[in-house]
């Protein structure tokens, strides 16, 4: 190379290279170095450097704020269904995730993926979450299998006759209280009963449903299937719940063909119910603070030919033991109490 072509290329101000596409698995949103795809990396950590190396670790438990929100993360992952997508976050950049509400002054905590663009909204995608039964195809290729012990063996041994007591009516009606006096009265006859209640309910088998209509409309249909089991197992099953649409409480009425569903109906006046407001329900919905609330902003459909009626008087609510006793005597009267 002659003198004054080099002495050209020397004084030439030096062109940047195109970076080259880094192989799957690390982000290039790094200037120093890649970041560790599969590495959790805690954005406030005095030790990040946002690079994968000081502040990332191969496990989220190496950092407490990662270890909570690690912690945190939604249980539908666990599940089977699809990870809940959650907001993109400006410290996140491209080729990272917010995993969960982990505190680090308010800002989220996020784990490394790659350079692939994660495109996420906020929250549990409601509708999915919220449907998750209807979204679920229907079971193909299976068959029903007969146990040589039926339900009339069951009951024979427990001798008693299984059966379902549905216990409907407003929030404050005193469905709890008689559902649980009446399992406490058969229980001193020496009958077996098991009382479904809808607040206990909600604390496990249907913790993943909300109040929309969709969702109580899941919710009832879960329990009736659960009743109907208990009814099987030749118990006396209580349940108790608001279920306020006559559809979804027929629907449970439909799933035992032989007569073993007694509807009872605590006819109780708004005015009655609103007045005892054992869980101060009422006045939050009154106050706007609980939406679709039972009888202020989403109706109750009274029972058209329930079994059993009980209804108030004079302005109060019958005692629970009368109550009980108005059920006692009609699962007496035909023959679930037999021997």
């Amino acid at each position: 190379m002659d003198a004054p072509r080099a002495a050209r290329l020397a004084a030439r101000p030096p062109v940047p290279r195109a970076s080259a596409r880094l192989p799957f698995g690390f982000a290039s949103s790094s200037p120093t170095a890649p970041r560790r795809a599969g590495w959790w990396w805690c954005p406030r950590d005095p030790r990040a450097d946002s690079s994968g190396g000081a502040g990332a670790f191969a496990s989220p438990s190496r950092c407490p704020r990662l270890a909570a929100a690690h912690r945190n993360r939604s249980r539908l992952a666990n599940l089977g269904f699809p990870r809940p997508r959650l907001p993109r976050s400006p410290a996140a950049g491209t080729g990272t995730r917010v995993t969960g509400d982990g505190d680090c002054d308010g800002r989220p905590l996020v784990e490394c993926a790659g350079d692939r663009p994660i495109q996420e909204h906020a929250g549990v995608v409601e509708e999915k979450a919220s449907k998750m039964s209807s979204t679920v195809p229907k079971s193909s290729n299976i068959f029903w299998h007969d146990c040589p012990v039926g339900k009339a063996d069951r009951q024979k041994l427990l001798k008693q006759k299984g059966c379902v007591v549905w216990i409907t009516g407003l929030s404050g009606s005193g469905k709890s209280t008689l559902a649980c006096t009446l399992g406490r009265e058969l229980h001193t006859r020496g009958k077996l009963a098991y009382v479904l209640d809808g607040d206990n309910l909600r604390h496990g088998l249907n913790k993943d449903l909300g109040f929309k209509a969709e969702d109580r409309v899941e919710n009832i249909r879960r329990v009736g299937e659960v009743a109907k089991l208990f009814s099987d197992a030749g118990l006396v099953c209580i349940a108790s719940l608001i279920s306020p649409y006559r559809r979804d409480r027929e629907a449970c009425r439909a799933l035992l063909s032989d007569g073993s569903f007694v509807e009872v109906f605590l006819n109780m006046s708004l005015e009655l119910c609103e007045a005892r407001d054992p869980k101060g329900l009422y006045k939050l919905a009154r106050a706007g603070k609980i939406k679709g609330f039972t009888g202020i902003d989403d109706p109750y459909e009274a029972p058209l030919n329930c079994e059993i009626e009980i209804k108030e008087v004079d302005g109060v609510c019958p005692s629970p033991c009368d109550m009980a006793g108005q059920v006692v005597t009609y699962l007496e009267e035909k023959g679930f109490l037999d021997e």
